[in-house]
This record gives structure tokens, C-alpha cells and sequence, in this order.
């Protein structure tokens, strides 16, 4: 049995612990400083609620003496706390952070890294599953012109002047719109504003906007520099957003008071499990002698799942990061040190038991009533698509 120490029990981090004890695979504990956050954690015999605070360095390595894997579900600016008290404790260490400075501390603590310990960031949707299904276009091409990742997590049904509503972390959010946005443009790394590059898309007859944002290429832009021409990653939001956006944090200066920027987004913007996560990643360049195009497009719903609403950003998000755990307790991923996210193949990333979330699903219902897309966990999920050749499930049977 791996033991599992969650550190952070808010919806996404209440969703990992509910997918993780549901295969049997996993003993979970889960630390907040939060009883309310503890109390909403699904009644499960492999998860164990623990009121602590997640920023108690001393606290933290006790409860690490005890597990095998830590997980930090807490915002990017707790996260080098985790990772410098996983390496002390000697065990492997996964976050969901966007924010690339925390990203660099993580991988300079990751060279002292023993062997069998891992420091995996950006295990989330965007940086995460987007970095290995762009990689994965990319090494189809013989060269590569142009590389584009598209993401949004939006609303199904938008009815204020931002359309949006809050499906996430708010701290990421403004991390995202605030901070440098790193691209490849004619074969030279570089950064940009973000809330620049404004275009418009259309998916399936719905119209979008797309803007840069920080931190969504994870390490990709690194791993590609030298092999493709252009490079960026933009957020997908609904026409009009950008402009709103762009007035907040730039005419009104809320960029520099981001703790106000928080309180007006948490007290105005709704927060809902109605929404759906669009991907959309495209290649062009060279094969077999052709200039082509090739894309991964996706949705996925908010849904229930285990009698649970569940939003999209929380499932693509848990599924994304659990499938990672999955590769390290398989033994994967490589042994030791900083692990990048697209050094992970797509194919066996959406064969997996938690990739197969991000099929595209009928979203809830309106009222909130469970619609014909309502889903168990995987392990209660008769015909699960294993990972090829069945690998990870008898690797993860004989651990048990």
C-alpha cells in the first residue's frame, strides 16, 4: 500500500484524495489547517482527515516520516516549504503549481534528490496534460514550424460581464494574468505580457478568445528550444473577457494589489461546478516529405461522479496529477531527481485508469440533477481502458 500525504483539501485536492482511495491502491492522509475543508473530504476507510497546518515545517516532516509520496494541493507560494521538507524527509514530492519561480526552486532542490525520490511539479491540467499532448504532436513532425496549446476552464452557462466564474485557485488565476508569459517566436525563447497575442478561435460552432498567459508550457519550452520555430501557450476565454481583464489589472493597477484584486474576483465572481475544460493543440511542420497539421482537441464536462459534483477543472486537474502518481509507483518515471511532465508519452498517459477522464462527457444538468454522464471511480468502472500492455495495473496489483 502507498501512503500518500495530501497536504491542501480544497476541491481539487479533496478530488485527488477521492480518486486515489478509490482503487485501493492508496492510503491517503490529508493535512489543512481548515476543519470545514476536512469535513467536506469524502467518509472513505483509506482517507484520513488530519487538522494541521500545512506550513508548519516541524508538523509536516512528522507526518512525512509516515509516507512514501507527498502532494502539495496548497498555492504555489507554500509549495518550496513541501518540496524542501519531502527532500528532508527523504520522499517524493508532486504539486500542481503554475507559477514558474516556484517551479526553478523545486528543481534546484530536486539535485539532492536520493535515489527512488522524484520531484514532480505541474502534475495539473495546464502546465501538466497540455505539455505531453504538445510534445506529443510535435515528435510526429520531422520539423516543427508551429507549435500552439489552447486551454480553458470556463462556465457552461456565462451570465456576468467577465464571463466567467471561478473554478479554481484565485491565486493562480492572477498569477496567470499577471505574470511573464515565456514563448518561442522565430526560433529564439523570450517572454511576453500577458493578456497580449489576443485572438479568436472557434471550436464546434462556439466562439472563444485566446490570450497569453504565465506558466501554462510547464518545461516545454526548454525541452523544444532549438526543434520548433514558434511556441506559445494562450488561455481560452469567451469573447470579451480579455478587454475586462486588461481594465482591472492595467487601468485600474490592480496588477500591484493583488490581495484586493483577490477579494473583488472571490466576492463577484461565482464559483461552479457547471463547466467544461477545452483543449485544443496544434502542430504544423514537416513529415514524409508533406507540410502538414496535426491537433488534439478535447472537452471535458463537469459531472457527478460517486454521487459528487465534480467540476472540470477539479477532474482534469486530479486525474492528470494521479496519473503521474501512478507512473512513479509503476516505476515509469525516471528514479531520481526533477521529472518534466512531457517526459510522460500521451498514449500511455490517456491508457491509463485516470486518463480516460479526459474523454469528453455530457455535462450536469441545469438544475444540478445527475444527468446520463454521472461516473464512478476507476477502480469500480467495469471495461477501464488499462494502460498498453496492462503494465501499470499488475505493476500496482503486486505492490499491494
Amino acid at each position: 500500500m502507498h501512503r500518500v500525504l495530501l497536504v491542501g483539501g480544497g476541491k481539487i485536492g479533496r478530488t485527488i484524495a477521492r480518486f486515489l482511495a478509490s482503487t485501493r491502491d492508496y492510503d491517503v492522509r490529508v493535512v489543512d489547517a481548515d476543519a470545514r475543508s476536512l469535513d467536506a473530504l469524502p467518509k472513505h476507510p483509506r482517507i484520513e482527515p488530519v487538522l494541521a497546518d500545512g506550513s508548519d515545517r516541524k508538523a509536516l516532516l512528522s507526518l512525512m516520516r509516515e509516507a512514501d509520496t507527498v502532494v502539495s494541493g496548497l498555492g504555489y507560494r507554500f509549495n518550496p516549504l513541501v518540496a524542501e521538507a519531502a527532500l528532508e524527509a527523504g520522499i517524493s514530492y508532486f504539486d500542481l503549481t503554475e507559477d514558474v519561480s516556484t517551479t526553478q526552486v523545486i528543481r534546484n532542490l530536486a539535485k539532492s534528490a536520493r535515489h527512488g525520490q522524484i520531484f514532480l511539479p505541474q502534475c495539473g491540467l495546464a502546465p501538466g496534460f497540455v505539455g505531453i499532448a504538445g510534445h506529443s504532436l510535435a515528435k510526429r513532425l520531422e520539423s516543427v514550424d508551429m507549435l500552439s496549446l489552447r486551454v480553458g476552464a470556463l462556465p457552461l452557462y456565462p451570465t456576468n460581464a467577465l464571463k466567467y466564474a471561478l473554478t479554481w485557485s484565485t491565486d493562480g488565476l492572477i498569477n496567470e494574468y499577471c505574470n511573464p508569459c515565456d514563448v518561442i517566436s522565430e526560433g529564439r525563447r523570450r517572454e511576453v505580457p500577458a493578456l497580449e497575442g489576443l485572438e479568436e478561435i472557434s471550436i464546434e460552432g462556439i466562439r472563444y478568445e485566446a490570450f497569453h498567459t504565465s506558466g501554462g508550457l510547464g518545461t516545454l519550452a526548454e525541452t523544444l528550444d532549438g526543434r520548433v520555430r514558434d511556441l506559445d501557450f494562450k488561455t481560452l476565454r469567451y469573447p470579451g473577457h480579455r478587454d475586462r481583464m486588461q481594465f482591472l489589472l492595467r487601468d485600474m493597477r490592480l496588477s500591484s494589489r493583488r490581495e484586493l484584486l483577490r477579494e473583488l474576483l472571490e466576492q463577484a465572481v461565482p464559483m461552479t461546478t457547471q463547466d467544461v475544460v477545452v483543449v485544443l493543440c496544434e502542430a504544423r511542420g514537416m513529415r514524409a516529405g508533406s507540410y502538414e497539421q496535426l491537433s488534439d482537441a478535447r472537452k471535458v464536462y463537469g459531472r457527478r461522479i460517486d454521487g459528487e459534483d465534480t467540476s472540470a477543472i477539479q477532474i482534469t486537474s486530479a486525474a492528470s496529477l494521479c496519473v503521474m502518481l501512478d507512473l512513479h509507483v509503476a516505476h515509469l518515471l525516471p528514479r531520481q531527481g526533477f521529472v518534466r511532465q512531457e517526459q510522460v508519452d500521451l498514449e500511455i498517459f490517456l491508457g491509463s485508469r485516470f486518463g480516460r477522464y479526459f474523454d469528453s462527457v455530457r455535462p450536469l444538468a441545469m438544475n444540478g440533477a445527475q444527468s446520463s454522464a454521472s461516473m464512478s471511480a476507476p477502480s469500480q468502472v467495469s471495461g477501464t481502458s488499462p494502460m498498453p500492455g496492462d503494465v501499470v495495473k499488475s505493476r500496482m496489483r503486486a505492490r499491494r
